[in-house]
């Protein structure tokens, strides 16, 4: 048989990994803010417009040369397509969910919801600042969790000076709220 008709993976094209973060829990919306939104809409235009259409010309090129078992260019061509295909779809079907959330316009300042900037203090008196975003824009390393991260689920509608318990595989801590901010327009 034709290579052309044979499967050249074990996996399954079809699931949601993409390189992004895990599937939503079922019922969870996916809550993002518009700057997060306009990443992953720039992300998915980029794949379709310029990284698919050039990975598409280096296989098709490749595909000319001949013998496709030892050609390179081909074997990580298609590879490459498949991880390009894997995160359009990925993209398209968060965007399609997506329900965008501007925290600038949030009306009640003087409690922790979605794109609230939090400063609290753990109970060994550590100060730690984190900023609650969506699940497919949060960045530990910039201080953000997703909104249904455990720290977020316990600062949810607390107030400035609420001490709230966490629940973290050491056990129970609590943490009081210090300060909360949001953007201004």
């Amino acid at each position: 048989m034709s290579k052309a008709f044979t499967k050249e993976t074990d996996r399954d094209d079809d699931d949601d990994e993409g390189g992004g973060p895990p599937p939503l829990p079922k019922g969870v919306k996916n809550y993002i803010t518009p700057q997060g939104w306009q990443r992953l809409q720039d992300e998915l235009k980029h794949l379709l417009r310029v990284e698919r259409p050039r990975v598409v010309e280096v296989v098709s090129w490749a595909a000319g040369n001949g013998d496709r078992s030892e050609n390179g260019d081909y074997i990580y061509g298609k590879k490459r397509l498949r991880e390009i295909d894997r995160r359009i779809r990925f993209l398209t079907k968060r965007l399609e969910i997506a329900e965008v959330v501007d925290p600038a316009q949030q009306k009640n300042r003087d409690r922790v919801f979605f794109g609230a900037t939090v400063t609290y203090a753990n109970g060994r008196g550590e100060e730690h600042t984190i900023t609650i975003r969506g699940v497919d824009e949060a960045d530990l390393d910039k201080g953000e969790v997703s909104w249904v991260s455990p720290i977020a689920r316990a600062l949810l509608k607390a107030q400035e000076g609420d001490v709230v318990e966490l629940r973290t595989p050491a056990g129970l801590d609590e943490i009081e709220v210090i300060e909360i901010r949001y953007p201004t327009s």
